[in-house]
């Protein structure tokens, strides 16, 4: 599952919709659908804000997909208390693993996008100056 659909299923199981997370996000709601739509390229920062919206690390929002049980128990001060249980799978710690390791090459694919864009603009910077 890519990262646009996990982040849309975290939503749906809080029983949010996509204005409520635009609003908590503080961007559009266009905004907030391009990153459910896989448009847009999430920077890291808006990744983590996401998941602390959620409440979960960034472990678990990569690494839920069809193989992990989500079970939705109880209210916590009126709102919806969501568990997140991994697979019992007996491989279940190499897969953990696998998806760790998958963040981490997305995260740093991200940061490396990051650090492209910032020397361009300090390239741009520099001719400005010149």
């Amino acid at each position: 599952m890519k990262v646009h659909e996990q982040i849309k299923l975290f939503r749906k199981l809080k029983g949010w919709s996509q204005e409520d997370m635009a609003n908590k996000l503080e961007i559009s709601l266009n905004g907030y659908g391009s990153i459910e739509r896989g448009d847009t390229d999430i920077s890291v920062t808006r990744l983590e804000q996401i998941t602390e919206v959620f409440g979960i690390s960034l472990v678990e929002l990569f690494g839920c997909d069809e193989k992990n049980v989500f079970n939705a128990l109880g209210t916590n001060n009126g709102t919806q208390n969501n568990q997140y249980y991994g697979s019992t799978n007996p491989d279940s710690e190499n897969l953990q693993l696998k998806y760790e390791l998958e963040n981490q090459r997305m995260l740093n694919q991200q940061k490396d996008k990051e650090i492209e864009l910032l020397k361009e603009v300090i390239s741009l910077m520099k001719k400005e100056n010149v």
